[in-house]
């Protein structure tokens, strides 16, 4: 079966839970309902045509922009067939996505990951609780929002013997550059090296 004749099959059968459905790059990514996600899903691993009975990955794409804040995109492969697809489905920052986990227990850590990263919440999990960030960490690394310099440090204060959390900022103002530094790439003889010339 080709992965346009997948395609086909798949909006034929599921025409009620399929909002979109593109090929780029030789793959497949169906976009559904987030209400008919989980029944998608089981249907997409026991359906004949299509056996996606591996889950690969979970991840998220922030688009701060739109109302449906965050496509929660799932990777999956048959073995069977020698196929991938990928399944989006968009979600509200006050969303809840269900778990995966009764139907793929490998969704676990990564629903876990996605929590950690982009803080949306997997109704139904067993352990959601962060997975890659320290205990006590505010904000989530992954959001379009989130500040490049993080909001506090950990280090290990030697003096106190203990780790310490602290709140960033920043060890060096912005240089001022005065374009003396010949890694600057000066155009010119700087002080000191009209000697090197004279040899």
């Amino acid at each position: 079966m080709s992965v346009q004749e997948l395609s086909d099959a798949i909006a034929a059968a599921r025409h009620a839970d399929v909002l979109d459905s593109r090929i780029a790059f030789g793959e497949l990514t169906v976009t559904v309902k987030l209400a008919s996600l989980v029944d998608f899903i089981a249907w997409l691993r026991v359906d004949p045509g299509c056996k996606f009975s591996t889950l690969v990955d979970i991840t998220a794409v922030d688009h701060p922009e739109r109302a449906d804040r965050f496509d929660v995109v799932y990777h999956f492969l048959s073995m069977y067939r020698n196929a991938r697809i990928r399944v989006k489905a968009s979600v509200a920052e006050d969303q809840m996505v269900p778990t995966l986990t009764d139907i793929h227990p490998t969704a676990n850590w990564f629903e876990r990951e996605v929590f950690d990263m982009f803080g949306i919440i997997f109704n139904g999990h067993p352990d959601l609780r962060r997975i890659l960030t320290d205990y006590g960490f505010r904000g989530y690394p992954l959001r379009k929002d989130f500040p490049t310099t993080g909001y506090t440090e950990v280090r290990y204060d030697e003096a106190e013997k203990r780790v310490v959390y602290e709140p960033v900022k920043l060890v060096q103002d912005y240089r001022q550059f005065d374009f003396m530094s010949p890694w600057e790439g000066a155009q010119y003889i700087l002080p000191g090296d009209e000697k090197q010339g004279a040899k």
